[in-house]
């Protein structure tokens, strides 16, 4: 069995000014986590132990992202002065917290007549007539015309 030597040189992780610009150009355009470490150049895991031993990393992280939603906040703010009522409006939600009101109003109107409410309570409970809640009512007759009032007395007679 041979064993062939492999070179490997280890990758020195350094904060210098070019990784530094590199991790502060790709947060100010928005990437975060893996994303963030691989468009500055390095893989995750060496993003996450250069940012641990060195702060200057972190703080590059976090200056490009305040400086790229500063831009942002400038655009949507220049196109809501200028009468970009959607750009206002989104100004007002997202970055004031402003939420419209919504008035919800119910209006219940409902009339008691105690004469109605005397005459039901007498046929209950005077008269003994009951009848359960979920009883169901009969329908109210239909009207007939004067043909088929006609036809009707003819079949009575």
């Amino acid at each position: 069995m041979t064993f062939y030597s492999l070179p490997h040189e280890p990758r020195r992780l350094q904060a210098t000014e070019a990784r530094l610009d590199a991790i502060y150009q790709a947060a100010r355009k928005g990437a975060r986590g893996d994303t963030l470490a691989l468009a500055a150049g390095m893989t995750p895991r060496e993003y996450r132990a250069l940012c641990e031993f060195d702060p200057l990393a972190a703080l590059a992280e976090e200056k490009g992202r305040a400086d790229g939603e500063m831009a942002m906040a400038q655009v949507l703010h220049d196109a809501a002065m200028a009468g970009d009522a959607k750009a206002a409006l989104d100004m007002l939600k997202h970055a004031h917290g402003w939420v419209a009101k919504q008035a919800v109003q119910i209006d219940v109107n409902q009339t008691i007549s105690i004469t109605s409410a005397l005459h039901e309570a007498s046929r209950r409970v005077i008269e003994g007539l009951t009848e359960p809640a979920d009883a169901p009512t009969e329908p109210a007759p239909a009207r007939l015309t004067h043909i088929e009032q006609e036809e009707h007395a003819d079949h009575a007679v």
